[in-house]
């Protein structure tokens, strides 16, 4: 071993696996792993992209000011209290470590965003998660879970990979149970994709108080994963903090322009939002009918029950031998589960036809 160590805590982080986006020996790839927008790059971020190839040599705006704007006009929030990022992971690893460390625990729920544990760890918090009812984050054992040493509690809502939901009232509920000293982080990526009334991605809590705060990803929806951007909503005190840590230009100009020009693409999230309603109805549906368990879900991808764990990787690489990469659970610990992105008709009709298949083939 060498002599130079580090932190404990670090060493007991499993190094984060995004999904895959390749298979050997296969021409065509159908990648339903990552939980991309369907429809790829909308064609006015593709073209204001292109336009700064020219101007690459010059330092982007630190503060993002324009995207700020942007952002704050298309939700209605004040752009002081908006701090952006290099994805919502950075805004996420900022916040425990600024307000977590030695010493301090970080709540969450059994099945949350696995990076709230990556970045808990790497802070030195206790990372506690709370088990859930029904896949579902449930407020009364997150609040028995909190001590006085609990600094941080993350929400995932919708939660990835369950695709579960609390209704606004029970998010109310969570931060009125917390002590005034407990962050409460709202993740809130997949909140354009949810429709249903009782619902609040965080904003109202936000505005009510000093200690909420709600983040947000251009990853999704607006199909910008590739270039790394999300943003945040935060008390005026922690929009400030945030700008003390983060890097001085931690958002780069290419990012800014592709955010900038996805927020004003005309019908590019009424499209996606339909489209995702229907087809994941139609593939949640489709998988029951072959005797499946399907969680329900509120984001652009499905949480699919094999029952077993072997059951489960035999339909994988099923899958992947027609070219389908979806997502695998035992990360989540729920390696009995299968996570698929809802992807275009072709395929999810590609994605049906698989499994149908694989589970007539196996259990027939």
């Amino acid at each position: 071993m060498p002599a130079l160590m580090p932190r404990p805590s670090i060493l007991s982080i499993e190094p984060y696996v995004g999904g895959e986006s390749k298979i050997p020996g296969v021409n065509r790839i159908v990648k339903l792993s990552s939980n991309e927008g369907a429809f790829g790059v909308p064609p006015g971020v593709q073209d204001a992209y292109a336009k700064l190839a020219t101007e690459l040599h010059r330092y982007p705006d630190g503060g993002a000011t324009a995207l700020r704007e942007a952002i704050g006009a298309r939700f209605g929030l004040d752009p002081a209290r908006i701090v952006c990022g290099n994805g919502s992971d950075e805004l996420i690893g900022a916040l425990i470590l600024s307000y977590g460390g030695e010493g301090t625990e970080l709540v969450m729920s059994a099945h949350g965003f696995v990076m709230y544990d990556i970045a808990g760890r790497y802070a030195g918090c206790q990372v506690i998660k709370v088990p859930e009812r029904n896949l579902t984050a449930d407020v009364d054992a997150m609040l028995a879970a909190v001590g006085p040493r609990t600094r941080l509690m993350f929400l995932a809502n919708p939660n990835n990979p369950t695709g579960s939901i609390l209704p606004a009232s029970e998010v109310e509920r969570l931060r009125a149970g917390l002590r005034e000293d407990v962050l409460l982080v709202l993740d809130s990526a997949y909140a354009e994709y949810v429709t249903r009334p009782d619902y609040d991605p965080g904003t109202a809590l936000v505005e009510a108080g000093t200690n909420t705060v709600m983040t947000r990803t251009f990853s999704k929806v607006f199909g910008l994963g590739g270039v790394r951007l999300g943003w945040c909503y935060a008390p005026p005190h922690v929009a400030d903090i945030l700008n003390r840590v983060r890097g001085p230009f931690n958002v780069n100009a290419p990012a800014m322009v592709a955010g900038i020009a996805a927020l004003a693409e005309p019908g590019w999230v009424e499209k996606s939002v339909a489209h995702n309603d229907e087809w994941r109805t139609k593939v949640s549906d489709g998988l029951r009918a072959l005797g499946l368990t399907v969680h329900p879900s509120e984001g652009n991808f499905i949480l699919a029950d094999f029952g077993t764990a072997e059951r489960a990787r035999d339909a994988d690489a099923a899958l992947k031998v027609r070219g389908l990469i979806v997502r695998a659970m035992g990360a989540y610990s729920l390696p009995q589960c299968l996570r698929i992105t809802i992807g275009n008709a072709e395929e999810c009709g590609m994605v049906l036809d698989a499994l149908g298949a694989f589970l007539r083939g196996r259990d027939g």
